[in-house]
């Protein structure tokens, strides 16, 4: 049944009435519900808030590096320390290393520009800090729902955002309701704001209803891969920061990769991938396993009987998209009734690797915009007075000195570096050009036939490691009896084009194993079809991504589906 035919069976749905809606329980979603309240509490006014999780509980989707700018989070809560926020491994050392297969070359400290010193913040875990976040808004009153991911955006009848209603609950792989079958309910607002992460599954569709993205560069990604271990006190080096470029990857592929050594002799270490590659035969885990053996990486994970020390323990594994355009792609944040913050619009700064900080930020923003608004009896408007404030802040500021920061790297590792090092020390971030992105990242990838196949090492499970065991790590877990969440426009695309075109980049392009290509016994020979594992899917956005033809296209599961990070 389709959702109208459910709705005409079924419904009405019910309607609760806030002033503001929130959708996503992440750092910027939070930082919006906190400054709507403590605005009301300063002011002796009661404004309602709601946020709407998709997890299972705020943090469980969460997965970040992650190096934490506390600025933002400072203008928030001035107290956090005394709050108790896990902020607790400051960054004591930086290391920026130029990898060759073997070889490895640390840039001296004195030459590294500005954005990649980390003086003043902290290796955290995310996770972590987005449930004490969720702990803040809930002491202010700000009422969240966990396991209800919002499903369709609801409008007024001359196009204005009016809310947001979730996913109905008890729907068969068949699409009919099963005895365990509920309505989803309908949550109106005087205004919605969206902060769902990277390639939000509802921001997408506003930025393409509303042309938000009209004059803007096409967004561009990246896929974070991490993994968190427990590595022997003698080989960990509490606050030190290590990130690598080069090796693995070849000189026209962007990449880099990442070692943080936070508290309790834990590390986390990662592997992002530019989503603009043009090899349909790389697969960023892959690149990621590979990367692990370098001498100067496997060194923190190996054990050495000969010294006593033991090897490091693999606890948890995740994988997120990133957004790696900065302001060159930023769309209009606004639009009739509602606004997107943090990734779901694209603030995060890839030159610093980091988002939180700008997520928080732009979500305060929002807030002071929709409750002056309120409180001057307005609603279902544009919240103008939200980007106007964006473009006067110091957010606008750091993201404009490194806006040409990844499209440098279209020419190649050398000439990126070398023009993003001239920008920062000679022209001090005063930068008289924009450096603009001509495509999609799904656009970039090149047929089969024109590329070179890439032979990866079969996984030793001690250093490196195969998908599925690294998503039982995930704490994945979707409702079996369930309609995919992975859905495709056309089912005839992925053979007819997608494996014969582009060898199939679906089932190395994704980090968890849902997509495969197994024998199609109804059509005999040598035929094949795609097999969607979607139990298996960690809400990473990639496939929504990179899909060369656009198929596939992700959808909203049941509430509480997917990964249940821990400590990530």
């Amino acid at each position: 049944m389709t959702n109208e035919e459910i709705l005409a069976k079924y419904g009405p749905r019910e309607a609760m009435e806030y002033d503001v809606v929130i959708v996503g329980a992440g750092p910027g979603g939070l930082a919006t519900a906190i400054r709507l309240k403590q605005l009301a509490a300063e002011q002796g006014t009661d404004v309602s808030v709601v946020v709407l999780e998709k997890g299972s509980a705020p943090g469980a989707h969460i997965l970040s590096g992650a190096i934490m700018d506390p600025r933002a989070l400072t203008e928030l809560f001035p107290n956090w320390k005394e709050l108790g926020a896990p902020l607790n491994q400051p960054v004591t050392d930086d290391a920026y290393v130029f990898l060759g297969e073997k070889s490895s070359f640390r840039v001296p400290n004195m030459f590294l520009p500005p954005f990649a010193h980390n003086h003043g913040n902290y290796i955290i875990s995310l996770g972590n800090v987005t449930r004490w976040l969720a702990e803040q808004a809930e002491a202010l009153g700000v009422e969240i729902f966990p396991g209800f991911p919002a499903a369709e955006v609801l409008y007024t009848e001359d196009g204005k955002v009016k809310g947001v209603a979730t996913g109905n609950m008890g729907i068969g792989k068949d699409g009919e309701p099963t005895p365990d079958f509920q309505l989803g309910m309908e949550l109106h607002a005087k205004y919605t704001i969206f902060a769902e992460g990277a390639r939000g599954h509802l921001g997408k569709q506003l930025i393409a209803r509303y042309a938000l993205d009209a004059g803007c560069d096409p967004q561009s990604f990246g896929i974070g891969i991490k993994e968190l271990w427990e590595i022997d006190p003698a080989r960990h080096q509490p606050g030190f920061v290590m990130h690598t470029a080069g090796w693995p990857m070849d000189s026209k592929t962007y990449g880099g990769a990442f070692l943080y050594h936070m508290e309790d002799n834990k590390v986390a270490l990662g592997f992002v991938t530019g989503l603009n590659y043009t090899n349909p035969y790389l697969s960023p885990f892959e690149e990621f396993q590979r990367w692990k053996t370098h001498p100067n990486i496997r060194w923190y994970l190996e054990g050495d009987a000969s010294k006593g020390i033991q090897p490091g323990k693999r606890l948890s594994y995740g994988a997120r998209a990133i957004n790696a355009s900065g302001i060159n792609s930023l769309p209009k944040t606004i639009f009739p009734g509602g606004a997107l913050i943090g990734c779901d619009a694209g603030y995060l700064n890839v030159s610093r690797i980091k988002g939180s900080h700008a997520a928080i930020k732009s979500g305060m923003l929002a807030a002071e915009a929709a409750y002056d608004a309120i409180v001057a009896g307005r609603q279902h408007d544009e919240l103008t007075a939200y980007p106007k404030a964006f473009e006067e802040s110091w957010l606008h500021t750091e993201l404009n000195k490194d806006r040409n920061f990844k499209n440098w790297f279209k020419y190649g590792l050398t000439v990126g570096t070398v023009m993003n090092g001239f920008e920062q020390f000679v022209l001090r971030g005063h930068i008289p050009w924009t450096l603009h992105r001509e495509k999609p990242d799904h656009a970039y990838l090149k047929p089969a036939a024109e590329c070179q196949p890439i032979a990866y090492p079969k996984p030793d499970g001690k250093l490196t490691f195969d998908r599925l065991s690294s998503v039982f790590l995930s704490n994945t877990n979707h409702a079996e009896n369930q309609p995919s969440h992975l859905t495709l426009k056309d089912p005839e695309v992925p053979v007819k084009i997608n494996l014969a075109i582009y060898a199939g980049p679906e089932s190395r392009y994704c980090p968890a194993g849902v997509y495969e290509f197994v024998p199609d016994e109804s059509k005999g020979g040598n035929a094949q079809r795609l097999q969607i594992n979607a139990q298996n899917c960690v809400h990473c956005k990639t496939c929504d991504i990179k899909d060369p033809t656009q198929n596939i296209v992700w959808v909203t599961p049941e509430g509480g589906g997917g990964p249940n990070y821990v400590g990530m």
